[in-house]
């Protein structure tokens, strides 16, 4: 699989090739987890419509659910106006974050409510 090359012409990539990914439920719009894309995952997503990031630490590509069955199938995929980031609308299967949380934003809550102006 290799990326349309017009779609890699827009996009900017940091030093390492990469460039950042946020999944969003379909239907409730929640923000499920932020990763990393290299060319060939985003070409294999836009080819299979399953989730596939690159992972920093080990090296590779790795299509979400793979070893957990905590799928991502992918309805929509829309690049920033940088071109730095995509934006993946997804079906979430089970947990999107690795803690087992069904997103990576459950966790503490650093500001919220209505400004106090």
């Amino acid at each position: 699989m290799s990326l349309d090359p017009k779609i890699a012409a827009r996009l900017k990539r940091n030093a390492d090739g990469l460039f950042s990914a946020v999944a969003q439920e379909r239907g409730t719009g929640k923000v499920l987890m932020v990763a990393w894309m290299d060319d060939d995952a985003l070409a294999r997503t836009l080819e299979t419509r399953e989730a596939t990031y690159f992972s920093r630490s080990r090296g590779e590509q790795w299509v979400k659910g793979a070893t957990s069955g905590h799928t991502q199938y992918v309805h929509s995929i829309r690049l920033d106006c940088d071109g730095d980031t995509v934006l993946l609308e997804v079906d979430q299967i089970g947990a999107a974050c690795h803690t087992g949380a069904h997103t990576c934003f459950d966790a503490d809550l650093l500001l919220g409510g209505e400004p106090t102006g």
